[in-house]
């Protein structure tokens, strides 16, 4: 018996998997980590510049589009509430909610890179200008990557939950999404109380 089960098993042998996490979740898990470790070599540079060469945040005459900035801010911190609704309706198999809240998810991120787009072409500086430019260009521009990232999961989940390609038994595809959308989310957040607000 042993050996006709060894026969009909080809390729290597099944991995061992933790029963509290899946091998899915524990990698965007681990990369998530690695992002996290990116955007702390950008804060060392951002306080390095601001704490100790003692520079004005902003430097006069400039001035950061804070109130623009806050309702942005607002926009992605909801967009993760859908992202949340999303995940919880595939999981009590609510098609139509997870559709809704994958789409309101996706169309608050793009008005989110959107704004933030306008705000690089009214802010008044250039990366160029001092080290305060490049900083505030690094790092709102690293954040915006991993947003238009993000969105690009978006799209494709979306695009697949209008195929019918998820349900209550099959959703790590939201479910992966979902934890690099969160993170996104709380980097800007991260990001906008650093270099706007304190």
């Amino acid at each position: 018996m042993a050996a006709a089960h060894a026969e009909a098993h080809h390729g290597p042998p099944i991995a061992n998997q933790s029963s509290r996490v899946s091998a899915s979740v524990l990698g965007m898990l681990l990369f998530i980590a690695s992002e996290i470790m990116l955007f702390g070599s950008f804060f060392t540079a951002y306080f390095f510049v601001r704490v100790v060469n003692g520079i004005d945040w902003p430097p006069h005459p400039f001035e950061l589009p804070v109130f623009v900035a806050g309702v942005n801010t607002a926009i992605l911190v909801t967009s993760s509430f859908t992202m949340h609704w999303a995940l919880q309706s595939i999981k009590r198999g609510n098609r139509a909610g997870l559709q809704a809240g994958l789409l309101l998810t996706f169309l608050m991120g793009l008005v989110f890179l959107l704004t933030q787009a306008r705000e690089y072409s009214r802010v008044g500086f250039a990366p160029h200008d001092g080290a305060f430019g490049t900083i505030f260009y690094c790092l709102t521009g690293l954040h915006g990557a991993h947003v238009f990232v993000g969105l690009s999961i978006l799209l494709f989940m979306t695009i697949r939950a209008f195929r019918g390609h998820f349900s209550p038994e099959h959703h790590h595809g939201v479910e992966i999404g979902g934890i690099y959308w969160h993170f996104v989310d709380v980097m800007w957040i991260v990001v906008y109380s650093t270099v706007y607000l304190i």
